[in-house]
């Protein structure tokens, strides 16, 4: 159940399993490993396993970061159109 950080690329792995419903809304576990499907995304959580990454982005630099820079983004436009109406 550890909540990944950060993203990064595994470089070390043992059975591990990901629930990345948090960011896909599928509820099946991923299974990662080195050969295939080696990208771990932060806000996701390790429900099997265990293993080892390099990270590759930090904070709003990472897949997390993005879309919630993506939603205040959108809020913000909103307001401008708001303002802009009055």
């Amino acid at each position: 159940g550890d909540l990944l950080p950060s993203d990064g690329i595994l470089i070390q792995g043992n059975d591990l399993k990901i629930d990345e419903s948090s960011l896909t809304g599928e509820s099946d576990q991923v299974k990662k490993s080195m050969d295939k499907d080696p990208m771990l995304l932060s806000g996701t959580h390790v429900m099997e396993g265990s293993g080892r990454m390099v990270v590759t982005a930090v904070g709003i630099n990472s897949q997390t970061g993005i879309i919630f820079t993506l939603l205040g983004a959108g809020e913000g436009e909103e307001e401008k159109k708001v303002k802009k109406g009055k």
